[in-house]
């Protein structure tokens, strides 16, 4: 594992968020004023199945030093078993991930409800937390995307 100097590198991070569960957990915890870091994009997505595994190649192509896809609980789909198909469609990626040498731990699934603002926040932390310790992402970054 590499060091990197804590005040010179944010880590940036990518979040994929279902309209109706995860990104409405994201609302919960900025109006119940609870913390997590402004390095982290929020995407918002109609259903975690509309996240295709090319979005998270592309983000970390693009620059991402981590990627989390968030959706509703198995179940408790709006769109009925969106994110059955999401979550076969990511363990394929994890696969794939390994094969190219990119830490697993830089990709997470977590599934967060509406009514779920204080695990949103809890786990966009402990993700941020995660991606400061494993450094910047140089696998698949592109040079030509970098600021």
């Amino acid at each position: 594992m590499q060091m990197v100097n804590q005040t010179d590198w944010k880590p940036r991070i990518v979040a994929f968020c279902c309209n109706w569960c995860s990104y409405a957990g994201a609302d919960l915890a900025g109006s119940g004023r609870l913390s997590y870091p402004a390095e982290i994009k929020i995407v918002r997505v109609p259903c975690s199945c509309r996240v295709n595994p090319l979005f998270i190649l592309r983000a970390f192509e693009r620059g991402a030093d981590g990627v989390i896809l968030c959706g509703c609980h198995p179940g408790d789909c709006h769109y009925t078993s969106g994110n059955y198909y999401a979550r076969r469609r990511m363990a394929l990626l994890f696969s794939m991930l390994d094969y190219l040498g990119i830490e697993r731990q830089r990709t997470r699934v977590e599934w967060v409800s509406a009514a779920e603002g204080a695990k949103f926040a809890a786990t966009m932390n402990d993700f941020a937390k995660t991606i400061t310790e494993l450094g910047e992402n140089r696998k698949l970054g592109d040079l030509r995307c970098k600021p």
